[in-house]
Formats: structure tokens, C-alpha cells, sequence
């Protein structure tokens, strides 16, 4: 069996061991130079089995032509993980780099619950997993394993909580979804 070939985007120092690391600083670990803003990416469609972008898309430019990209080069059935400051942490704000202040629910033009606006791209993922870290206080409280629970009361937190039980962190994880063309 082969290895899987994954590419991690943004990989900055930490480049996940046996992955292919992009990445626009020239003083990381990258495989590959390019500015992540502009695509296409240097790899062909379906190049890898699993994307990771740990802490990159509140960076870019242009979150749904990222998407869309990743889309691209993940073969149909492989992953895409996501990892992004919940917007009501402190550091979605504390650093001048960020552009996009995210929440659980940021990616759902990509799926089946896409609220009328699945227009705005072609692009598919299929929600496979997605999990909120919390300030510390309100893990302790039990808080977190009640967020994670079930969209319904993620939902009910996103919309009346989040500013008093604040969020941390988000990650996600979609399963990449293509027709036949």
C-alpha cells in the first residue's frame, strides 16, 4: 500500500513529518515557495490524499478561492483539515496578520447546509468533523463536551453564548466531494 501523499499549507516551522509543505516564508521548512494568495497553486488537480492548514485561512486574501483551491488538489473521498482562531478569542484580533474572523459555521456554503448560498461556489466538502476548544474556564466547566455535542447546540452557542463562553479554537474536517464532469 502507498503512502498517503499530503500537503500541508502554510506549514511554517512545524511541517507535519512526510507531508509536502507549502508555504510564501522563506524561513520555514517549505518543499515549496509560493504566495499562497495567488492560484493556482504548483501542483496538479487531485495531487494529494490529505490537505492540512493549520492556523492559515483567517491569513489569506480570499477564503473561498482558497477553499475552492484545496478543493482542487485533494482527490475526491480525501480530507481537508482546517485548524483557525474561533472569533471570539483573543488572538483572532491580537494579530495585525489576520483578515478573517471565523466561526463553526464560516464553511457551510462548501456542504449540503449551505443556506441558499451554495451558489457562491462549486466546490464540495462534506462536514466530517468539527470540534471548538474553549478558554480554559469554560473546559474545566464542562462547557466544551456541550458544544461539541451536536450541531443543534452548537448552533444555540454560536448564536446566544459565544460572547460570555467564549471560543478558542476551531478544527474542521471535510471529506472533498466531485462529480463527474
Amino acid at each position: 500500500m502507498s503512502q498517503a501523499r499530503i500537503l500541508d499549507v502554510g506549514c511554517g516551522v512545524n511541517k507535519l513529518p512526510g507531508a509536502i509543505g507549502v508555504d510564501r516564508n522563506p524561513r520555514t521548512r517549505a518543499d515549496v515557495l509560493c504566495d499562497l494568495d495567488h492560484f493556482p497553486y504548483p501542483f496538479r488537480d487531485n495531487s494529494f490524499d490529505r490537505l492540512q492548514a493549520i492556523h492559515v485561512i483567517e491569513h489569506l486574501s480570499d477564503v473561498l478561492r482558497a477553499m475552492e483551491e484545496f478543493h482542487r488538489l485533494v482527490r475526491p473521498g480525501g480530507t481537508v483539515f482546517l485548524a483557525t482562531p474561533h472569533y471570539t478569542d483573543f488572538s483572532s484580533f491580537c494579530d495585525p496578520t489576520h483578515r478573517w474572523h471565523l466561526n463553526s459555521f464560516s464553511f457551510r456554503y462548501f456542504g449540503a447546509d449551505n443556506a441558499g448560498y451554495g451558489y457562491y461556489s462549486t466546490a464540495r466538502l462534506r462536514e466530517k468533523k468539527v470540534k471548538l476548544r474553549l478558554l480554559a474556564l469554560w473546559r474545566y466547566l464542562g462547557f466544551e463536551l456541550l458544544v461539541n455535542a451536536s450541531p443543534r447546540f452548537r448552533r444555540f452557542w454560536e448564536h446566544y453564548l459565544c460572547y460570555v463562553v467564549r471560543g478558542k479554537v476551531m478544527e474542521f474536517e471535510f471529506e472533498v466531494v466531485k462529480t463527474a464532469e
